[in-house]
């Protein structure tokens, strides 16, 4: 008979989650152990080694939870009622709420799922695409003329996750620039010059 998984499972394994996000990200996926993982998260090897028995296991799972959650978040934005350029903005903003406190995750997503299988690679790229949809549709939307198959919108889409992807670089909590001002900029910027190649 399997053993019941206790009721604090799913907090406990966001945590050890949380945890290896940020011992990868700070001294990359090779060199981080599962020894670390478990004192970082204040656990034994043994406990760490019921919920994941290996480093590619914990990967695959951060990198997924952290798309999951970048999804669910711009797709929650979704208000038909609004004008096209004000959905954007919201999409926009939604993205830049979802890597809240999520930079280590954002780092590894980056720079780490090259390590996975193939096939853990295509199902995480799966993801991706699903997220650049959303934002593509939603472009085209405000910008027509890219629209109809036109040879832009990917490149415009691109150009937005280039803006929003990378602010964690420079952004900081309580700075000159809040999280609803830089959607407006990025916003702004991206519709404009849309308008403008568009044109």
């Amino acid at each position: 008979m399997a053993r019941p998984r206790a009721e604090d499972y799913d907090e406990k394994r966001k945590a050890i989650l949380k945890t290896s996000a940020e011992l990868f990200a700070e001294h990359g996926f090779d060199r981080a152990s599962m020894s670390q993982i478990a004192q970082g998260c204040g656990v034994s090897k043994a406990l760490l080694y019921h919920y994941y028995t290996n480093k590619d296991q914990l990967l695959f799972d951060i990198i997924r939870d952290h798309l999951d959650e970048l999804i669910q978040g711009v797709e929650l934005a979704v208000d038909t009622s609004k004008p096209a350029e004000a959905l954007l903005r919201d999409y926009v903003a939604a993205l830049l709420e979802a890597y809240r406190d999520a930079n280590a995750e954002h780092k590894i997503q980056i720079n780490e799922m090259k390590r996975l299988p193939p096939d853990q690679q295509e199902e995480l790229k799966a993801r991706e695409r699903h997220l650049v949809r959303l934002f593509a549709d939603a472009i085209a939307k405000a910008v027509p003329e890219l629209g109809s198959g036109s040879l832009l919108l990917k490149p415009v889409t691109m150009s937005l996750f280039g803006m929003v992807n990378w602010h964690y670089l420079w952004f900081r909590e309580g700075g000159p620039v809040s999280r609803d001002d830089y959607a407006d900029i990025a916003t702004t910027i991206l519709l404009n010059g849309a308008r403008s190649l568009a044109g």
